[in-house]
Order: C-alpha cells, then sequence, then structure tokens
C-alpha cells in the first residue's frame, strides 16, 4: 500500500513542483534515509538480479528503503527528480515469475539515472523490458507484485502503470494523484483485478489525495498534514495507515523541486502522525 502525490508548478504557491508519498509496508520492517553518492562499478547487484552498469557515474541522490532490500520506496536526486511507487494488482498474477526487478529497485535506478522525469520513464520502461518485474517485495515471504510510479521533475511528471513487462504512461497536466490501483483510463480498463476491492481499500484514499490538491495553491505543509491524516477509509486503511499486523505506514517523504534552485527534501520514518519530518537534500 502506498499514496503519491504531485502538484506542479501553476498549483503551487511557490511556484516549484511538490511531490509526496507514504509509504506503507508490514508494521515490523524498518526503513533507513541515506544518501548515495555517485558511484561506478562493474555490475550493479539490485535486490534480486544483477544489472548491467550505467555508462559512467550514477546521479547522487537521498531515498529511504526497507533495511533488507536494495531499491528505494522514494526520494530524490541533485538533479532535481524524485520518484516512488506503488503496489498494484492487475489481472497477470505475478506469483511464479521468474525473478527480476522490483518496484522498489525500478525508483532507484531511475533516481540514479535520469536527470529529468521524462528520462525516468525512460529508464523504468527500457529496465522493465530488458530484465522484467520479478521477485518478492517483502522480507521472508514470497510476495511479488506490480508497481505503478510517480516520477517528477520541476516542469513535468508523470504516471507509469505496469503489469508485468506492459506499461502506461500518463502526463500529469497540472496535480495528480495515485494509490494501489491503476487509474490511467485505457490501462485500468484492461488491466485492473476485477476482484480486487478497491473501493474498500484504496478509492477513498484516492479521493482524499485529489481533495487535498484541489485545494490550491498546494503547500509543503498541507502535503505533509494529509501525509499525517487518518483520513480515506475505514479499518485502519487510511493515508497514514494502521492495519494491525497486516500494514503501516513505515515511511514517508515531501520534496519540493525548484526551477532556480536545487531540490529540498524532507523524510519521516515511522508513523507520520505520530513523527516529525526531518529534512534531508541529495
Amino acid at each position: 500500500m502506498c499514496d503519491c502525490l504531485v502538484a506542479l508548478s501553476p498549483a503551487t504557491a511557490r511556484g516549484t513542483t511538490l511531490f509526496a508519498k507514504n509509504s506503507d509496508r508490514p508494521p515490523s520492517e524498518m526503513q533507513v534515509v541515506e544518501r548515495f553518492a555517485p558511484r561506478q562499478e562493474p555490475t550493479t547487484r539490485a535486490t534480486h538480479v544483477e544489472v548491467q552498469p550505467l555508462d559512467g557515474h550514477t546521479i547522487a541522490f537521498v531515498g529511504s528503503r526497507p533495511t533488507w532490500m536494495w531499491g528505494v520506496e522514494h526520494g530524490v536526486n541533485v538533479a532535481g527528480v524524485a520518484a516512488g511507487n506503488a503496489t498494484i494488482y492487475t489481472t497477470l498474477d505475478p506469483r511464479g515469475t521468474p525473478d527480476g526487478l522490483t518496484g522498489m529497485d525500478l525508483v532507484r535506478l531511475a533516481l540514479e539515472r535520469a536527470s529529468s522525469a521524462s528520462e525516468a520513464v525512460d529508464v523504468i520502461g527500457a529496465l522493465l523490458q530488458r530484465y522484467g518485474q520479478g521477485g518478492t517485495g517483502h522480507d521472508g515471504v514470497d510476495r511479488p507484485y506490480w508497481s505503478s510510479f510517480l516520477v517528477a521533475d520541476p516542469l513535468q511528471a508523470f504516471v507509469i502503470e505496469t503489469s508485468g513487462s506492459a506499461l502506461a504512461v500518463e502526463p500529469v497536466e497540472r496535480t495528480r494523484a495515485t494509490s494501489n490501483r491503476t487509474t490511467i483510463p485505457s490501462f485500468d480498463a484492461e488491466h485492473r483485478h476485477p476482484r480486487q476491492p478497491v473501493e474498500r481499500l484504496v478509492d477513498g484514499r484516492l479521493a482524499a489525495s485529489h481533495g487535498v490538491l484541489a485545494d490550491e495553491p498546494v503547500t509543503i505543509e498541507g502535503l505533509m498534514s494529509h501525509l499525517r491524516s487518518h483520513v480515506g477509509g475505514a479499518d485502519g486503511y487510511t493515508i497514514c495507515m494502521h492495519v494491525p499486523d497486516v500494514e503501516a505506514t513505515t515511511g514517508s517523504m515531501v520534496a519540493e523541486l525548484a526551477i532556480d534552485g536545487p531540490p529540498r527534501a524532507w523524510f519521516l520514518i515511522g508513523s507520520p502522525c505520530t513523527g516529525e519530518y526531518t529534512r534531508f537534500d541529495p
């Protein structure tokens, strides 16, 4: 479970792009916020597979990841690209697929290799076609899944939705929210799992995020308040999630992407409703 939001500069108070995400994971799982320096190495070992190294150095970024995983849940790089992913379910069953890249691996690889949101789309698409998605996204449990992605820079943002190696891309016009369901109309019509209980588990959170984005100008403080809120669903399936022994918000990020200055980012580990955001710029 995850919720992502973006507001491009026409919709924000400061004329900058704002990106926000809550990462919902097993309640006992720990995340860590790290700064990743540029690197060059003969091979890149992702969570489950090796990836052909980049020709040159990677881009420095700061991101939050589960401690057992190579990939990151969300982050922002020095070029001003922010990215995050969310689990989605489709008509294609991910169980039994060969090991490949997890959605979190693809987030990290996009941050390390893309200097714009459109480049991030290209990176994710190319790696998805070459290595596929596969392998568990949970420590000690065989639980693979497909991902949607939200990527942004100071000028543009895109939604990417996947089912195996199939993907669809939609540009963001002004604001956009994503959650744990397919939302691109043509992709949703073809790939949404008919038995996924989106009305009970997802649609309330998505509607709450749309409401926050519609109340312009969108602000950093407003996004942080939203990520701390217990709205959008029943039985703990809220924006700040608390479903005992199942899912909880274990990491959160808000990033500001400026055209004429370096990006800024605030991270929180644990439940946003009880924690404080700390600034970690890339």
